[in-house]
């Protein structure tokens, strides 16, 4: 049995329509994301069905950040102000 984890960043979905219409929003945002934009729902789908496949049949007990590098980052000094 493999158990695996996807945690996505940043994604465009009707939920975060709002944030995606918030350009100083936004402009925060890719401060902390080294790929300077949001991911898509198919970009998450495609790293379940990769965990899901037989050509990760050796991994388990991972954790697959999808969040184009966030995880990397600190958010800078002004992230949540």
């Amino acid at each position: 049995m493999r158990a695996n984890t996807v945690c996505p960043g940043l994604t465009i979905t009707e939920m975060t329509e709002a944030i995606m219409d918030d350009e100083a929003l936004l402009a925060k945002a890719w401060e902390r994301i080294p790929l300077r934009r949001a991911g898509t729902v198919d970009e998450v789908a495609d790293a379940i069905f990769f965990l899901a496949s037989d050509q990760a049949a050796f991994i388990t007990g991972a954790t697959l950040a999808v969040d184009g590098g966030q995880t990397v980052t600190d958010g800078g000094p002004e992230w949540g102000k």
